[in-house]
């Protein structure tokens, strides 16, 4: 197969991890412009080269006619969280799209796979717009947290240096490795609704503080300069006692004021 035919076979599949991408990534601000907290943390993705396909095809002993319909993980999002209850609302996200057909599901989380590996694995049905029309993509999508995607970034770059001859020594220690990062994430479970609270309460303040700042910047084009510098002294003074209720109290305050000139912010 000539190299210029697999780039336009592929071009579909850049197409559609492009567009995951914005999606999820937009899922992320929507939770955090309303306050709420993302059970993503970030999203990444990476469609599989020409290599990787013709080593998988004939590791499967996959005909390369109709590879596109026997590899289901050319295109590839992995999204990552910071607990194990936020993979199985991430799950539920998904199902409940209308862009996306679920095809398969792995729970890796509940069956861990012998060698330590913990992930939710998700094969979906994706639709692009191409200029022969629409083409359905089979995408992958690996749903972890952020411990379980250090310990398999580890276990994959081993996996690769040593194919199938990995020492013992270095198996038990991934095995190991894998067992801590069970217990890690169970332990931050347990401490799951404080760390929630604190990153929500930072969440809250920072957008507090994004409003207040651009109300000032509004008010300097119809107050006098005096009056803005004041109305910036109070506000340094405020967020320097890191008294939150005084800070939301000013907050509203001078939106009343920018609601007066006409000046409000437009967050």
């Amino acid at each position: 197969m000539e190299i210029q035919l697999w780039r336009e076979i592929l071009d579909p599949y850049t197409l559609a991890v492009n567009e995951l991408l914005i999606k999820f990534n937009h899922i992320i601000d929507e939770f955090r412009h309303v306050g709420a907290y993302s059970p993503i943390e970030q999203v990444t993705g990476r469609v599989k080269t020409i290599s990787s396909i013709l080593e998988k095809a004939q590791k499967k002993n996959i005909d390369l006619a109709n590879f596109e319909e026997k590899i289901e993980d050319i295109a590839g999002i992995r999204i990552i969280c910071q607990f194990v209850e936020d993979i199985y609302k991430v799950v539920d996200i998904i199902k409940n799209r209308s862009d996306m057909r679920v095809k398969s599901e792995k729970d890796y989380i509940h069956h861990v796979k012998k060698s330590g590996y913990c992930s939710y694995h998700m094969i979906v049905y994706y639709d692009v717009e191409t200029l022969k029309g629409k083409k359905e993509i089979q995408v992958e999508i690996q749903i972890r947290t952020l411990a379980m995607n250090f310990w398999a970034t580890i276990e994959h770059s081993l996996q690769y240096k040593y194919k199938q001859n990995m020492p013992e020594h270095i198996r038990e220690r991934l095995s190991s490795a894998a067992e801590a990062v069970i217990i890690l994430d169970r332990e931050m479970s347990v401490v799951r609704d404080e760390i929630m609270d604190a990153q929500n309460s930072f969440t809250v303040k920072a957008n507090i503080v994004a409003d207040i700042l651009t109300n000032i910047q509004n008010l300097y084009k119809v107050l006098n300069k005096q009056e803005v510098i004041k109305i910036q002294d109070d506000f340094f003074r405020i967020y320097q006692s890191g008294n939150q209720e005084q800070l939301e109290k000013f907050g509203r305050e001078l939106d009343l004021i920018s609601q007066r000139y006409r000046a409000q912010s437009l967050h």
